[in-house]
């Protein structure tokens, strides 16, 4: 996809010397800077990144569901011993 950014000449310049110091086309400073704003706020970049994100989300959630099953196990443990 192509899409057409403006840029006031001083910014255009510092970006074109930047480009230059580290070897990089512009192309590649945007994609950089895109990535690391959607990082800052959270976004998955690829598919990757996304499934990275989905386990985290699901190992954080996980030891809840353990927590809230164990005092119904402990419970019924009780309730066991006394019945004779």
């Amino acid at each position: 996809m192509r899409k057409l950014i403006e840029f006031d000449d001083d910014t255009a310049d510092k970006l074109k010397q930047l480009g230059r110091d580290r070897m990089a086309t512009l192309q590649e400073l945007a994609d950089e800077a895109f990535a690391d704003l959607l990082k800052k706020h959270g976004i998955p970049i690829d598919l990757k990144d996304a499934l990275r994100k989905s386990a985290r989300l699901h190992d954080a959630a996980g030891p809840r569901e353990a927590a809230k099953q164990a005092p119904a196990t402990a419970k019924g443990a009780r309730n066991q011993g006394r019945k004779r």
